[in-house]
C-alpha cells in the first residue's frame, strides 16, 4: 500500500490553548504555529484529556513514522487555537463558530449526549432535529466540512476519519465519494434512541463506508439501524510508551502536595467532572466504608471536559457537578477524606496511579474506559462499572472487579475486598492478569487493525 494522505475530524482538539500567548497571537496572524517551544504546559496550553485525543494522536504519530501515512491533517473545534499548527509531522487546523451560535450547538450536543447516556429519561427530545438550536449544530458541522473540503482541494486526501457523535453530519456534508470512516466513541444502545431520531441518524451514518465502535454489544445494537457501511469493533488503545514510572521521591512530593499521608490508603477515580462519570457513587461507597477504614481516602482527578472549558464551548455543567460533589462530601461528613485535584498533567497523573491502592471506574455509562487500561499499566487493580465497554474484557475476580453503578453497596463491597488485611493475593492476581488483558488495548494491536482498515477502504 502506497503511503496515504489522511484527514481526521474531531470536536475536541489535540491541543487546547488556555491563554492567547504572545507567540500564539503572533503566529496566528501569519497563519500557523510550529511546535510547542516557548509555550508552557498547563499555562499556555494543555493536551486535551479524554479517550479520543489519547487514542488518535499516538496512532497517527506511529502511522507517520512507519510510512503508512504520507501526511495527516486534523481538523477540530479550537476557538483559541491558531488557524494552523504543526506538531510531530501532524498538521492541526482550528475551526470556530461565533459565540452566538455556540449556545445552540451546545444544547443539541448535550441533548444527544444525555439521551444516549440516559441522563434525562423524562425528556425524550423528540423534536430535537426541528429546533432552532439544531440549525446551529448543523452550522458547526457545515463549517467543519467546508474546512475539510478546502484542505482536500489542496492535499487530495485518500481517506477521511471522522470521530464521535458531534461530527456525525460531516460525512454527509462532504459531498465526496472518497472513503469515509466514522468512529462512534460513546455507548450505542438502539433501544434508548427516540424513534423520531432514527431517520436522521441513519441518514448521517449511511454516509460512511465503515462504522467503528468500541465493544461487541455496541456493534450488535448498531445493526438495528441496518447501516449501509460495514460495522467494525475495535477496542480503544493507548501507547504504553506515553506512561512513566515516576521515582518514589516524585510520588511523595505529589502526594504531599495533595495532603496524602504515607499511611493513607488511596482509591483513585480519573474522569472529567460530569454526572455520567459517577463520582457520586464512589463518594457514597466511601461513606459506607469510612468508619471501618479510617485511613481510606478518595482522590478524584479531573476537571471539566473541553465542552465545559473556557477554551471550548464554555458549558457550566462541570462546575455545577463539582459543586454538587463537594456538597455531598460535606453532608456525608467526609471532609478531608475526598480530595479534588483538578486537571493533572501526565507526570502528575502517573504519580497518582503509582500512589493508589486501586482505581475505580464508577461511570453510570461509559463508551469504553481506558482508565482501567492505565491502571493495569501501572500494576494496580481496578473496579469497573458493568455499564462500560471495557467490562466485556473484565472477568470478575480474575483481572478486575465489577459492580452495578446503581447499587453503591456493591461498589463498597468490592472496595472492601481490596482493603482487607488478607487482600494482597487478590490485588496481585488482578494486577498481573490485568496487565495481560491490557495488551488488547495497546497501540501495537491497534496499529495492525487500523492499517488493515485503511488498506481495505482505499483499495475497495
Amino acid at each position: 500500500m502506497a503511503p496515504l494522505s489522511l484527514c481526521i475530524n474531531t470536536q475536541t482538539p489535540l491541543i487546547q490553548f488556555l491563554a492567547p500567548s504572545e507567540a500564539t497571537l503572533r503566529e496566528s496572524t501569519r497563519g500557523g504555529l510550529n511546535g510547542l517551544d516557548g509555550l508552557r504546559e498547563d499555562v499556555d496550553y494543555r493536551f486535551s484529556p479524554g479517550g479520543v485525543t489519547r487514542m488518535v494522536y499516538p496512532l497517527v504519530r506511529r502511522l507517520l513514522e512507519t510510512r503508512v501515512l504520507e501526511e495527516a491533517h486534523w481538523v477540530a473545534f479550537n476557538p483559541r487555537g491558531p488557524r494552523t499548527f504543526r506538531l510531530d509531522g501532524l498538521t492541526l487546523h482550528s475551526v470556530s463558530i461565533g459565540s452566538g451560535r455556540m449556545e445552540g450547538y451546545g444544547k443539541v450536543k448535550e441533548a444527544i449526549w444525555g439521551r444516549i447516556h440516559e441522563i434525562d429519561a423524562a425528556e425524550p427530545h423528540d423534536d430535537l432535529f426541528w429546533t432552532e438550536a439544531f440549525s446551529e449544530y448543523a452550522y458547526y458541522n457545515r463549517i467543519s466540512a467546508e474546512r475539510i473540503r478546502q484542505l482536500d482541494e489542496e492535499h487530495d486526501f485518500d481517506v477521511f476519519y471522522v470521530h464521535d457523535f458531534q461530527q456525525m453530519p460531516v460525512g454527509h456534508m462532504l459531498g465526496t465519494l472518497k472513503p469515509k470512516i466514522f468512529r462512534w466513541h460513546i455507548p450505542f444502545d438502539a433501544s434508548v434512541i427516540p424513534e423520531h431520531w432514527r431517520a436522521t441518524l441513519t441518514n448521517y451514518l449511511n454516509s460512511y463506508d465503515v462504522l467503528v465502535v468500541s465493544a461487541h454489544k455496541y456493534a450488535a445494537s448498531l445493526t438495528a439501524f441496518e447501516p449501509k457501511g460495514r460495522i467494525l469493533r475495535l477496542y480503544p488503545y493507548v501507547d504504553p510508551e506515553d506512561y512513566t514510572r515516576p521515582s518514589p521521591a516524585t510520588v511523595a512530593a505529589i502526594s504531599k502536595r495533595f495532603g496524602l499521608a504515607p499511611g493513607d490508603d488511596v482509591a483513585l477515580v480519573v474522569g472529567r467532572m460530569d454526572p455520567i462519570k459517577g463520582q457520586d457513587r464512589a463518594i457514597e461507597a466511601l461513606a459506607m466504608l469510612a468508619p471501618e477504614f479510617p485511613s481510606l481516602k478518595l482522590v478524584l482527578v479531573g476537571n471539566g471536559s473541553f465542552s465545559g472549558s473556557k477554551s471550548g464551548l464554555g458549558l457550566s455543567k462541570s462546575e455545577a457537578w463539582r459543586a454538587h460533589l463537594e456538597e455531598t462530601v460535606k453532608t456525608a461528613g467526609l471532609g478531608g477524606r475526598v480530595i479534588f485535584t483538578g486537571h493533572l498533567i501526565q507526570e502528575e497523573l502517573d504519580c497518582m496511579y503509582e500512589r493508589c491502592r486501586f482505581t475505580i471506574l464508577p461511570s453510570v455509562r461509559e463508551g469504553f474506559g481506558l482508565v482501567a487500561v492505565e491502571s493495569w499499566l501501572h500494576g494496580k487493580p481496578t473496579i469497573v462499572t458493568q455499564r462500560s465497554g471495557i467490562a466485556e474484557l473484565v472477568e470478575d475476580g480474575t483481572n478486575g472487579l465489577l459492580f452495578d453503578p446503581d447499587d453503591p453497596g456493591t461498589l463498597a463491597e468490592q472496595m472492601r475486598r481490596l482493603l482487607s488485611s488478607q487482600s494482597e493475593p487478590l490485588r496481585a492476581r488482578l494486577a498481573r492478569n490485568g496487565r495481560i488483558t491490557s495488551k488488547k488495548c495497546f497501540l501495537d494491536a491497534a496499529e495492525k487493525a487500523e492499517r488493515q482498515l485503511l488498506a481495505e477502504v482505499t483499495e475497495a
